[in-house]
């Protein structure tokens, strides 16, 4: 009875122990992504060019895309690149973007509101202007320039600076000279030669030998018959 009694004392202290080992566990597992509204953002446009929130560009790639987006200025239009993880729910990107254009609008001084805005969970972008932009960059441009200039590399590998890159430079294309170099060239899959022969060329390979057999064997049997009978 002692022997059987003596593992009874050690209860509280395990149960102390998983207590203290789940709550540690909780506090080094990462916090959960935070879905992105109007509310998590500045109420006035910042200073720094790029809000990267969600965390996917390096200092370089900041740094590089803050250059570019101040480039717009000389054009009178306060360009920012905004990245989230995740967005709240029922706020689709191009949504959030007009939001964020009409609260970040200051008309007072002739200054535009430009926003590109990229979902790292979806890889989506979107690209929103202020309605007086229009004249320059139309929507129909604008559409154009996020779902192919801006959104093809950044689905292909998740290429988000080069995306945000293209897409800045495109636009600034047509604010400066008027020319919008287009969309970005699909790449053609050209199939490679092969050896292997098709279906419809094994078909026809096949018939063309047993028609090459028939002969042989229609010319060689009446020579051996003649031959056998004329012995």
């Amino acid at each position: 009875m002692l022997h059987s009694s003596q593992p009874s004392r050690w209860l509280p202290l395990l149960g102390l122990l998983a207590a203290l080992t789940g709550g540690l566990l909780n506090l080094l597992a990462p916090p959960p992504a935070l879905a992105a509204s109007l509310s998590d953002l500045p109420a006035a446009p910042p200073q720094e060019r790029v809000l990267d929130t969600a965390d996917v560009l390096s200092r370089a790639a900041n740094g590089e895309l803050s250059k570019t987006l101040e480039r717009f200025a000389a054009d009178r239009v306060d360009a920012h690149l905004i990245t989230v993880s995740r967005l709240d729910y029922g706020l689709s990107l191009p949504q959030l973007g007009a939001q964020i254009v009409e609260q970040w609008q200051q008309g007072d001084d002739g200054t535009n509101q430009l926003v590109f805005l990229i979902d790292s969970q979806t890889n989506s972008s979107a690209i929103v202007a202020s309605s007086e932009l229009n004249g320059q960059l139309d929507p129909s441009l604008l559409r154009s320039a996020s779902r192919t200039t801006m959104a093809q590399p950044i689905r292909e590998g998740g290429r988000y600076r080069q995306g945000s890159l293209d897409a800045m430079n495109r636009l600034l294309s047509v604010l400066d000279a008027g020319l919008d170099p287009g969309e970005p060239v699909q790449a053609e899959v050209v199939s490679q030669p092969t050896n292997i022969p098709t279906k419809e060329e094994t078909a026809s390979s096949n018939a063309f030998t047993w028609v090459i057999v028939l002969l042989v064997v229609g010319t060689l049997v009446p020579m051996l018959t003649w031959w056998v009978f004329s012995r």
